[in-house]
């Protein structure tokens, strides 16, 4: 449930629940799908391409090496969706969402020269609190809760993570905190 490639749909879902919209449900779904597809289908499909191209040695994508093509895939794919959602009306927030996740991902990858395995688990929880910490400073609505449960749900998912062997403490604290201001810097710089 916590898996990075879930976090953008459950996000946006969240979204779509507590801001109000003049979307009709058809509208939302159409919208949703087309996350779920760029998010979760396609990195799954390439994961398993690339799996089978012998690319990767496990899903995991545990070393540098292994994760270096298919981040710098996501970040093309994530800009792209970022550029085609923004285009729709009313959509210019959700834009946002994936502007702030390829940032997040251009810090990964940029920590991969300086041989560090950032937690992409912890990026893309962080990124979902900053995105609603975002929301809460633009809408009038109190978001603060949905802010505290992505911390509460990051302090857990880290746990976890540092229990597996997955990540150092290092890594998983510059996920979640280059995740956290990657949607802060974007709101400010877009």
């Amino acid at each position: 449930m916590l898996h990075p490639i879930v976090i953008p749909t459950i996000g946006v879902l969240l979204y779509f629940i507590l801001i109000p919209n003049s979307f009709s449900s058809n509208q939302k779904f159409a919208v949703l799908g087309l996350i779920f597809v760029t998010t979760y289908i396609i990195p799954l499909v390439i994961l398993i391409l690339f799996k089978r191209l012998k690319l990767i040695k496990t899903f995991n994508a545990e070393s540098i090496g292994e994760r270096k093509i298919p981040i710098a895939m996501m970040i093309v794919l994530f800009y792209l969706l970022g550029n085609t959602i923004r285009e729709i009306p009313n959509l210019s927030d959700i834009g946002m969402l994936f502007y702030a996740t390829t940032l997040g991902l251009v810090f990964i990858y940029i920590f991969f020269a300086f041989k560090i395995k950032t937690s992409i688990h912890l990026l893309s929880l962080g990124i979902t609190a900053g995105f609603f910490l975002v929301l809460n400073s633009l809408y009038s609505q109190n978001l603060i809760i949905v802010v505290i449960c992505a911390f509460i749900l990051s302090g857990l998912l880290a746990s976890a993570r540092l229990h597996l062997k997955a990540h150092t403490q290092r890594e998983v604290y510059l996920g979640f905190v280059f995740g956290f201001i990657s949607p802060i810097i974007v709101f400010y710089f877009l």
